[in-house]
């Protein structure tokens, strides 16, 4: 029978014939493991949800903001390119922009938080973590549903566009009121589990948080994916300029935000903290 039980803890550390400098470096080389990654990012959770709820709606509002910048660069780059098949793909590079300002500058993101803020309640079940989560979503989610709109506002007012930026504006917005609200909800479901995957991802990267975040979200503007922060910013748009509805744009946010949440918190959030859970509480 083979032997299941745990490894001598001489063979989990390096060989005693290695230096002590090279000790170190195989140390720094490491990836740190999936209980450690855990335990940065659950803390990193519960600093967010230990802020004032002041800072959380002004760094909400100022990620809503800068999430926008991915339409502005979007609609730039549609502007240059002629009618091609293959001119999406390099559209698409301006989408990872908002989310690269957003995400190194420490703002605070909705579906960031479906990750992060979830760790510390997932690993202390309390009412209290629970009301400290909700009061976290809705501060943030509001927030940054303001901040979107305030740009979208400027946008459709040419205040800080051209006309003809504001015409590619739309053009590159309008897809996202092609499917309905249960396509939307899925779509937005795999975009909600990618964001979740670069919190998860950062601890890490080591020096790499910039590839990290520029492949992952190139990957949601390729997919097709739906995102409720960003894609507030061209719902907005689109309602403000007459091109879509009350109606229709909240038949984009509120299933976009659902499936955010279900592929950040229900796939992402519960599979992350249940494969260290037994170490966790064992402490092994």
């Amino acid at each position: 029978m083979s032997d299941k039980r745990r490894p001598p803890e001489s063979e989990q550390q390096p060989s005693i014939t290695m230096s002590d400098d090279d000790k170190r470096s195989v140390g720094e080389m490491s990836s740190g493991s999936a209980k450690v990654v855990h335990e940065v990012v659950r803390l990193q959770g519960d600093e967010e949800l230990s802020r004032p709820l002041q800072s959380l709606i002004l760094s909400g509002f100022a990620a809503g903001v800068a999430i926008s910048a991915s339409l502005l660069v979007e609609a730039s780059l549609h502007m240059h390119l002629p009618k091609a098949e293959w001119a999406d793909l390099v559209v698409f590079l301006g989408y990872p922009v908002g989310f690269i300002i957003v995400i190194l500058g420490k703002l605070q993101l909705f579906t960031e938080s479906t990750v992060t803020a979830v760790l510390p309640l997932a690993t202390h079940p309390t009412f209290r973590n629970l009301r400290r989560l909700l009061r976290l979503w809705i501060a943030v989610f509001v927030a940054n549903m303001a901040g979107t709109m305030f740009v979208a506002f400027l946008i459709a007012r040419c205040i800080v566009v051209r006309p003809d930026q504001l015409v590619a504006a739309i053009e590159v917005s309008t897809p996202i009121m092609a499917h309905d609200w249960l396509t939307t909800l899925l779509l937005a479901t795999p975009a909600g589990f990618l964001i979740a995957s670069i919190a998860w991802t950062l601890p890490n990267a080591r020096g790499s948080e910039f590839w990290v975040i520029l492949i992952v979200t190139y990957a949601i503007a390729l997919g097709g994916f739906s995102h409720v922060v960003a894609g507030s910013a061209e719902a907005w748009l689109l309602m403000l300029t007459g091109q879509a509805t009350i109606a229709a744009t909240c038949g984009f946010i509120l299933p976009a935000l659902l499936g955010n949440l279900i592929g950040g918190t229900g796939l992402f959030a519960v599979v992350a903290h249940g494969q260290v859970r037994n170490e966790i509480e064992t402490g092994t």
